[in-house]
């Protein structure tokens, strides 16, 4: 796994300060984003058959136990900004249950121009280039690790 510079940690750590504690309502910013921009996403998750638009799906109760859980995810990687290398083997299983539920690694950066929406809707002028690329360096590492998951499950299936 890549290593982050320490700017890049720095950056990271105090954005994240303000925004980890009131997770849920962040959650829904990046999936409110991620659903208006591949509106297809939502067909995966399935409770979604019994919302007739999409702002119920993004109140259920299933919906926002999935909300927590990635934004515990980011909680991690954040937590574990100077060893992500400890992350490997979760991340990989991440992959390869997104892998079995339908995700296509073309969504992966679907979830991170919403990540990047929620940070910049959020942290309003705090948002600046520098901690949108610390960002972007973050994700690229938890991605490659969930794709090479998704990759071995996608093989596995194949024997």
């Amino acid at each position: 796994m890549e290593k982050l510079s320490e700017k890049d940690k720095e950056l990271i750590r105090g954005s994240w300060e303000s925004l980890g504690k009131n997770k849920v309502p962040h959650g829904i910013i990046m999936f409110t984003r991620l659903f208006e921009l591949d509106p297809a996403l939502l067909n995966l998750f399935s409770y979604s058959a019994n919302c007739s638009i999409t702002s119920d799906c993004l109140s259920s109760p299933e919906f926002l136990e999935h909300v927590t859980k990635v934004m515990l995810v980011i909680d991690a990687a954040v937590s574990h900004l100077d060893d992500l290398h400890s992350l490997e083997d979760f991340l990989l299983n991440l992959g390869r249950k997104h892998q079995a539920v339908g995700v296509s690694t073309q969504s992966f950066a679907v979830v991170g121009e919403s990540l990047l929406y929620m940070l910049q809707c959020s942290l309003g002028a705090n948002y600046t280039a520098p901690l949108r690329q610390a960002w972007l360096n973050l994700y690229s590492v938890v991605v490659a690790a969930m794709t090479r998951g998704w990759s071995k499950n996608g093989e596995h299936k194949d024997n």
